[in-house]
């Protein structure tokens, strides 16, 4: 439909800055701009299985299955409320990284699970977990482009480095082709200067791209889940929804997605 099939690996080692949100709102609203999405949940966790309205306890096929070659990633996929597909996660997906290690080309599995998908979608968004692990580096591996959303707080941006320093390591290892699309600001407070300095300071320190707009703090975001939707759906006009809609449009123009 639209050429290529594009991944983006949406990662950062921190907790707690909007990137499953990011995950389930960018991948819905490139679902409104006729892109044919499917996420995968690489969290032990869940969070974005959860996010979307399915319960990881009863799933009988998740990514853990997919990674360790037991299923086709077809099998273990869920259409989700906003239009778009879900590849899940359950508890299981804690004991993959152990049963990777043992296995020659370890971080090579997910990309070559997800190879079977590319003929059904446009766009692949990964939800690495918050860690530097196995899981994250088979994110990495797959991916064409990585996202780094960013809360905008004071010292948000530890960790940063160390992520790039992998990023770097993949680059010269696994996936010479991986680029780094940039941070996006999250749980922005375009009323105070302490979200622009942040912002300015991450750009300076590290020299990537800060991607606009950033996403303004809402309680929004955090209502949606609850309904097993992405706040595009749950609250179509708020300023978060929107701010999504304009990163998509971006991308798409820019010809990433």
């Amino acid at each position: 439909m639209w050429g290529v099939t594009r991944t983006l690996a949406v990662a950062n080692q921190k907790g707690g800055v909007a990137k499953t949100t990011t995950v389930v709102s960018l991948g819905a609203a490139l679902n409104e701009f006729g892109r044919r999405v499917v996420v995968v949940d690489l969290d032990p966790q869940a969070c974005l299985t959860f996010s979307l309205g399915l319960d990881p306890d009863s799933l009988q096929l998740s990514v853990h299955d997919v990674l360790l070659g037991r299923v086709p990633a077809k099998t273990a996929l869920h259409p989700v409320a906003d239009g778009f597909d879900l590849l899940p996660a359950t508890i299981d997906l804690a004991g993959s990284e152990a049963l990777l290690m043992t296995r020659t080309g370890r971080e090579f599995a997910l990309r070559s699970a997800l190879a079977e998908l590319a003929a059904d979608y446009d766009v692949i968004l990964l939800d690495a977990p918050p860690a530097l692990g196995v899981l994250t580096l088979n994110a990495l591996t797959a991916a064409d482009y990585v996202l780094i959303p960013l809360q905008c707080e004071t010292l948000s941006h530890r960790g940063v480095g160390q992520l790039l320093d992998t990023v770097g390591d993949v680059q010269r290892i696994t996936n010479r082709d991986l680029r780094v699309l940039g941070v996006l600001p999250t749980l922005f407070d375009g009323r105070t200067t302490h979200s622009r300095a942040v912002i300015a300071d991450v750009a300076q320190r590290y020299g990537v791209a800060v991607l606009e707009p950033p996403i303004p703090r809402s309680i929004r975001f955090a209502e949606a889940p609850a309904a097993g939707k992405s706040v595009l759906s749950t609250a179509k006009s708020s300023s978060g929804a929107q701010a999504y809609r304009e990163l998509a449009d971006r991308l798409i123009k820019d010809g990433v997605l």
